[in-house]
């Protein structure tokens, strides 16, 4: 009788950077599995709106209609109202919950104006990806193309990703991305390692996209780190704190993280959830 084949470990671009910016956290929320009070910032809340309401746009569009600014303006205004919580902090002093709004108010409406009438070809929205690792099958990443194009003039693929935060990337911080690197090793995996590939940042916040490319051999270089990154988070016996600006939208701060709050005590029953994995 054959063995048992094993289930591949999957891992995600999200929890291998939450490792890279923390070990503490990443064993809080993957290892641990804590429930955190508050999941979400005002900052996360106007970054999944924005994206559902992009995405909503182009899932019209290939159905072959193109929503006026208002209507689009319509399905965020209610998105925004259907998932918003008061309990959502808003961590940078002098801002309110109507000035997020208003900036995403303003992100779409200057998208819809640079890109209408959205003629690039856009195959999918929130393309769901698996790249296998390694040989064996034992270890893979998964995640999610915000969006798809195809230059069929150039027989080049696109690879889009909505930016809603404020700050802006030089040039060569993008080219050291590794998270739509690996989505474009698995479009790549997908249509041919011939194709080209554009991977595609929107940095909405200052209405500007820029652009990379790897080579196939640089693809091949980050799937090789990637899973040598996995073996050492795998390897990892302490998980020590990354204290930095960062931890004031971190989720475990105020209630769980030791560093920050000295009266939290180690807990020996703790509530688990199955947290997504992207």
């Amino acid at each position: 009788m054959p063995a048992k084949k094993k289930k591949p470990k999957i891992y995600s671009h999200s929890r291998l950077s939450t490792f890279e910016q923390c070990p503490l956290k990443f064993k809080f929320r993957y290892i641990d599995k804590i429930i955190p009070e508050i999941r979400a910032t005002i900052e996360s809340h106007l970054g999944k709106i924005v994206h559902d309401t992009l995405e909503w746009l182009y899932t019209q569009v290939k159905k072959g209609k193109i929503p006026s600014v208002e209507e689009i303006i319509i399905h965020y205004t209610e998105k925004w109202e259907e998932d918003y919580n008061e309990d959502i902090p808003i961590i940078k002093k002098g801002l309110t919950v109507k000035d997020y709004f208003n900036k995403g108010v303003e992100f779409i409406i200057n998208y819809y104006t640079k890109h209408q009438p959205f003629e690039d070809n856009t195959l999918e929205t929130e393309k769901k990806i698996l790249i296998e690792l390694d040989n064996k099958g034992e270890y893979k990443i998964q995640g999610f193309i915000d969006r798809l194009s195809h230059d069929v003039e150039k027989d080049e693929y696109g690879i889009h990703d909505y930016k809603t935060a404020n700050n802006l990337p030089m040039q060569k911080q993008v080219e050291n991305d590794r998270q739509l690197a690996l989505y474009a090793l698995a479009i790549k995996e997908l249509f041919g390692m011939d194709k080209e590939v554009c991977l595609i940042w929107h940095y909405l916040a200052h209405d500007k996209k820029i652009c990379s490319r790897r080579t196939n051999e640089e693809l091949q270089n980050l799937k090789e780190e990637t899973l040598k990154l996995i073996k050492q988070i795998e390897a990892t016996i302490t998980f020590p704190s990354n204290k930095s600006i960062l931890c004031n939208w971190c989720e475990y701060k105020k209630d769980v993280c030791q560093v920050w709050n000295k009266n939290v005590e180690e807990k020996k029953e703790t509530k688990q959830v199955e947290l997504d994995i992207w």
